[in-house]
């Protein structure tokens, strides 16, 4: 009988933390069924009162629109891929190596060159969108794609991220290691490296996301149509007067989170494990 009562108590608790948590999620994912149900609407149909949450003609007309149609946003959609894919790998490589440095190889003001690299990340972003572009435009790679990936490919929290996850590896494997007459890089390579993968992981969603939501660097460095990314592409949906179109701003727009949801599906078990190694909260 006690064990009886015991599990209603455990469900009746389970319940009162369930309930709320259902409500928060059902609150976020409202804007998102709010963009499918527009996106197979048509314009005329997008604002009417009450809204119709499931549509009585749905079409498919919008998505072969921004798919199929003059303002395609296929080529962006290429070229934001393109982007994130080499910013992905250019950061984890680099935010990995440098992390491994910091953390287990002892040189001269290396804390101090760690907290002033570490200090950089006090500038806001949006005061290196002038300097970058000039600098671009006198390199030759201004309204590039280079000019996107480039300074993706080094960032300070991504260094940070990885030189926490060294620094609480124990040592004694390195000191073994070393015995046995292992170079530093044989001690990165075979035995820290892949220790690090849930990090690397975590590292390279935050990464992607970054890179595929970015809007204020490809608008000050990219001008041509044909190097547009995606979120720069959405605007084609407007007129000249700004007036949009629901259904295929929704449409693009429901297309354009595929890929952040497939990223972090496919990687979302080592994510988990990065933020508990890490001691992220």
């Amino acid at each position: 009988m006690t064990d009886v009562i015991r599990s209603r108590h455990a469900r009746r608790q389970r319940w009162l933390w369930g309930a709320p948590l259902w409500v928060l999620a059902l609150a976020f994912l409202a804007p998102f069924a709010w963009m499918l149900s527009t996106a197979f609407k048509r314009d005329a149909d997008a604002f009417t009162v009450p809204m119709d949450w499931i549509p009585d003609r749905a079409t498919w007309d919008a998505f072969g629109t921004v798919l199929f149609g003059e303002s395609s946003i296929v080529p962006a959609f290429a070229n934001s891929v393109f982007v994130a894919a080499l910013r992905v790998i250019g950061e984890v490589v680099t935010a990995t190596m440098a992390g491994y440095a910091f953390a287990r190889i002892r040189f001269a003001g290396r804390d101090t060159v760690f907290l002033l690299y570490l200090a950089t990340a006090i500038i806001p972003a949006q005061l290196l969108l002038v300097p970058r572009f000039v600098y671009f435009q006198t390199l030759g790679l201004y309204d590039t794609l280079w000019a996107l990936i480039l300074p993706g490919m080094f960032t300070v929290l991504g260094t940070f991220l990885m030189r926490q996850f060294f620094v609480s590896q124990p040592a004694e494997f390195a000191e073994a290691a070393r015995i046995d007459g292992a170079s530093e890089w044989q001690i990165f390579w075979r035995i820290y490296l892949p220790m690090a993968t849930p990090v690397m992981s975590a590292l390279g969603i935050l990464a992607f996301v970054w890179s595929w939501n970015d809007y204020e660097a490809p608008l000050v460095l990219i001008s041509s149509p044909e190097t547009y990314t995606l979120p720069l592409s959405l605007s084609n949906f407007t007129d000249e007067q700004g007036s949009l179109s629901p259904s295929l701003s929704m449409a693009a727009s429901a297309v354009s989170i595929i890929p952040v949801l497939i990223v972090f599906l496919v990687l979302q078990k080592r994510f988990v494990q990065a933020m508990t190694h890490t001691g992220i909260k």
